[in-house]
């Protein structure tokens, strides 16, 4: 019998102990070890952040929902990795041991690279928690009492742009229901080197589809953008050219601003060598499983990716959801090989499908693999994307509650896009 941790309780975690539960049966233990108690649907913040959802909605408690499903559960939080005794150091000061170990913890939020930036310790909004999202839902409603400027985007080096556009355009919606729009100047600034990049270097036309978007909601851009600093009230940035040299200094006012941070590695596990590059995220082979640690495998976001390619300012690739779900597919069939004697050989389609909420319309697109050259490379907009959004959170929270996997009609709907969770051998 062997014990089976995974680290991590988001979207990769829960997914993860789920096809673990599933693939091995009750042969082997199984370990979940979150952060909190709960598990939180974080796609769903931007409506959170604007009061479309409360928090209650869009979380699940775990402690009772794990024990049912004969997985045991820890949410105190992990205070180290020590890979060469396979244990885990709890923040109580307990040690859990393991045979195999899935890191899905999420990333770390770096807002301590950009002076002034963030919820907690400088001036402005995050949807990337939960809890970050209610906070921004407070001064949003000042925002609403008193109306502004308002700057949305993100910060150099970030790596998930898709809650900011999200974010930009729920805002827009709301800001019209209330009849305020016209009293609220809208700016996103992006250090993409072109609006609709998204880490990813475009997918179909999302550059023509994003850039319509904008003008037609009357919000202006900057690309190439690298903010310095943020003070009460003003943005600081640094507008730069295709070689990446300094352009124009800009200083932009705002009544309410949301920025996503850059993201690195959890300190459970930055800087141990052989594990993580120097940014925190896990090191992995072809099959998700760590070169210098065989029994450590890792799967989403923290997981170590390299840039599409070079831009101007730094940019991350992002891990969508359905890529980190392909991800998990990969780990769960190779641990299973493992414990039969046999080698992993599985790997993940790393396929992005993704549904970008507006408020009243969407973009949906579809990128096979998400890493170019690419078989699939596909976007759509219209109003049935936000409906199909509202769809899908309502669907994978009855996924977590009922330790759903892969049922046949989600793999039927995405074989019709050609999405598949693992690769096919060539």
């Amino acid at each position: 019998m062997a014990k089976i941790v995974v680290m991590g309780a988001g979207i990769g975690g829960i997914s993860q102990v789920y096809e673990l539960r599933k693939a091995l049966g009750t042969k082997h233990d199984l370990v979940l070890l979150g952060d909190s108690d709960h598990f939180e649907f974080t796609p769903s913040n931007p409506w959170v952040a604007v009061g479309w959802r409360k928090q209650k909605q869009i979380t699940i408690d775990l402690p009772d929902l794990m024990k049912k499903y004969g997985i045991a559960f820890d949410g105190q939080g992990v205070k180290r990795l020590h890979p060469e005794s396979s244990s885990l150091e709890m923040n109580d000061g307990s040690t859990i041991e393991y045979d195999y170990l899935v890191i899905a913890t999420g990333p770390k939020l770096a807002f301590e690279e950009v002076p002034g930036l963030g919820p907690e310790n400088g001036y402005t909004q995050s949807v990337c928690k939960t809890g970050h999202a209610e906070m921004s839902c407070v001064n949003f409603e000042a925002l609403a009492a008193e109306p502004g400027p308002v700057i949305v985007g993100a910060a150099p080096g970030a790596s998930c742009f898709g809650p900011a556009y999200e974010y930009a355009f729920i805002l827009d919606t709301e800001l019209k229901k209330r009849k305020i729009r016209d009293k609220v100047p809208m700016h996103f600034v992006t250090p993409e080197p072109y609006v609709g990049h998204l880490g990813l270097d475009g997918v179909g036309d999302t550059k023509g589809l994003m850039e319509s978007e904008m003008r037609d909601r009357h919000i202006q851009w900057t690309t190439n953008a690298k903010i310095t600093e943020v003070t009460d009230g003003t943005i600081h940035f640094t507008e730069v050219d295709e070689d990446g040299n300094d352009k124009k200094q800009h200083e932009l006012p705002f009544k309410h601003s949301m920025i996503l941070p850059a993201f690195k590695g959890v300190d459970a596990v930055n800087d141990i060598e052989g594990l993580t590059n120097p940014r925190g995220f896990i090191l992995i082979d072809d099959h998700q499983r760590n070169p210098t640690y065989k029994n450590i495998y890792a799967v989403g976001v923290c997981v170590a990716i390299p840039p599409v390619g070079p831009t101007p300012v730094a940019t991350g690739a992002p891990k969508t959801g359905y890529m980190i779900e392909s991800m998990v597919t990969a780990t769960t069939h190779n641990i299973a090989s493992e414990l039969a004697g046999k080698e992993p050989e599985e790997q993940g389609s790393w396929a992005a499908v993704c549904l970008a909420d507006f408020g009243d319309s969407g973009v949906a697109f579809v990128a096979l693999p998400q890493i170019p050259p690419r078989n699939t490379n596909w976007a759509s907009q219209g109003k049935w994307v936000h409906v199909a959004k509202i769809a899908y959170e309502k669907y994978f929270l009855h996924k977590v509650r009922a330790a759903k996997t892969e049922p046949y009609y989600e793999k039927m709907v995405l074989k019709m896009v050609g999405a598949k969770r693992l690769k096919e051998a060539t």
